[in-house]
């Protein structure tokens, strides 16, 4: 299948291509340095649309397809993937799920606000003690009259800290198992709502990235998000979308990778000549070439397939199982090409290597892709 860009999404990407050069590229090794989370230049690309990008205009987004989101991010990882995992994250799931499952009020209250940048949203699905195993989810919302008391903790979550909007799971009727999860709206500064950032992680140290403790938080009903017993359900439909970004986010990662290993190795000299003339390095290369195309492909595909309506989440699970796999080869190739210097924070590799492990993770493990794959394939359960 081969995809020829729309002259809209050719102006997208070369927009925020030219973006994430000027503004991402020069700052992002010291961002990494100094786990700083850079809120004033995602502000800045919230002005270029970056952060609404699917939100219809009537709500103050940009009003585009999903091939142009995951131009966007695959754009801004090429340089760092931290900045890109705050784009896709806040576009894809926090934003994603009140467009997906809000009221109209509800989503003229939110979006354009984080349409726009001005606010940033956050999710929380994932606790202490339970990731992939989102049925054993612990953290709880009592009705008391018109209003939900929420307890509980969720861990490991983007824009946790810097967050304003949150959208958070929460078990409503134990006995109803999946049937029995609902999704609520919380705000930053909420009484009995704390968010304690996270510091030490192997990689994309300038994402935001925190823990969520709720004591006795009250949330109004006209806050809890969708249908009362659903958020579960819908979580899945969520999720479909955000693999779709971090398999973008891998194309992004692989594509740095790609272009930094060529920059070197036809400058890096050895027994008179540059190392790209060696046979072992021109197939490392070749490998990251080919990498780089599949999943690229494979991401445009399911991208395309949200655009068209269609059914998708077996296409984003093989997008986000393939990319994420391939950007870390492509990024321990990239530091083996660079030698000695990969292994240090002067080559931008180092990062995205460090970077590249959390895409496995992410958004379900590469073992729960391989799961959704295998079932549709065999029609098991």
């Amino acid at each position: 299948m081969h995809f020829e860009l729309t002259e809209q999404q050719i102006q997208v990407r070369d927009t925020i291509r030219a973006f994430a050069e000027k503004e991402i590229a020069p700052h992002a090794g010291k961002w990494d340095e100094e786990h700083r989370f850079p809120i004033e230049t995602v502000r800045a690309i919230g002005k270029l649309g970056a952060l609404g990008i699917v939100v219809p205009e009537k709500y103050g987004g940009a009003g585009l397809d999903y091939v142009s989101y995951a131009l966007v991010v695959e754009e801004t990882a090429r340089w760092d993937g931290s900045f890109a995992l705050t784009v896709a994250s806040h576009n894809g799931l926090g934003q994603g799920h009140i467009l997906a499952a809000g009221t109209e009020e509800q989503k003229r209250r939110y979006i354009p606000d984080l349409a726009s940048g001005r606010k940033l949203a956050a999710w929380g699905l994932t606790e202490p003690g339970s990731g992939s195993d989102a049925a054993g989810m612990k953290t709880t919302a009592v009705r008391k009259g018109d209003r939900w008391i929420l307890n509980g903790a969720k861990m490991f979550i983007t824009q946790g800290f810097h967050g304003d909007v949150y959208v958070v799971l929460a078990v409503t009727d134990k006995s109803k198992g999946s049937h029995g999860v609902s999704a609520f709206i919380v705000e930053k500064g909420w009484k009995g709502f704390k968010q304690i950032p996270i510091k030490h992680k192997l990689g994309m140290n300038s994402s935001d990235t925190a823990e969520l403790v709720f004591e006795d938080v009250e949330v109004p009903d006209e806050n809890r998000l969708g249908t009362e017993g659903e958020g579960f359900i819908d979580t899945l439909k969520i999720l479909d979308r955000g693999r779709v970004s971090i398999g973008a986010l891998g194309v992004g990662i692989i594509r740095g990778c790609l272009e930094e290993s060529v920059k070197y190795a036809k400058q890096r000299t050895a027994f008179g000549k540059p190392i790209a003339e060696f046979q072992a390095m021109q197939w490392m290369i070749a490998d990251m070439g080919t990498a780089l195309e599949a999943s690229r492909l494979l991401v445009l595909r399911a991208a395309k397939y949200l655009d068209d309506g269609r059914p998708a989440g077996v296409a984003a699970s093989m997008a986000k199982l393939f990319a994420s796999e391939a950007a870390m080869k492509a990024s321990t190739q990239a530091v083996q090409i660079h030698g000695g210097y990969g292994y240090t924070k002067e080559f931008m590799v180092e990062r995205h290597f460090r970077d590249a492990k959390l895409l496995e993770i992410g958004e379900g493990t590469s073992e729960i892709q391989r799961l959704v794959i295998s079932r549709s394939i065999t029609g098991s359960r």
